[in-house]
């Protein structure tokens, strides 16, 4: 018979644990971050006349910050400066959640009005 060589280290013997802040890190595409702020823009103005372009988002990602520019439509009347804070709002909660990242800026962009009728007004010129 032959003779069994153990190992020096011992049978059980495990690599060294590296520290979770050294194993690695996850990278967010900054297209992933405009595709969740634009949706959640979508969120957070409701439902939009038909011919409404969706909102979509520019973003700017360094580390764990990200600064986003939302572009949108909206119907008017509307109080325009509520609806843009509601759109920041939402914006910053929705990717602090998802991807846990900080969002100091949100730029709301309106690119166009829509003017919605009103029930009972006259068909016509709008002044």
């Amino acid at each position: 018979m032959t003779a069994v060589t153990e190992d020096p280290e011992g049978p059980a013997a495990t690599p060294p644990v590296v520290p979770a802040g050294e194993r690695g890190a996850d990278r967010i595409a900054d297209r992933v971050v405009a595709k969740i702020a634009g949706q959640a823009a979508g969120e957070a103005i409701g439902p939009t006349a038909p011919d409404t372009v969706p909102p979509h988002a520019i973003v700017a990602v360094h580390q764990h910050t990200a600064r986003i520019h939302v572009h949108l439509e909206l119907d008017y009347p509307c109080d325009i400066g509520a609806r843009c804070a509601q759109v920041r709002r939402q914006v910053t909660e929705r990717v602090g959640a998802l991807v846990g990242m900080d969002v100091p800026e949100v730029a709301v962009h309106v690119e166009r009005l829509h003017l919605t009728p009103t029930h009972g007004v006259a068909q016509g010129r709008t002044r």
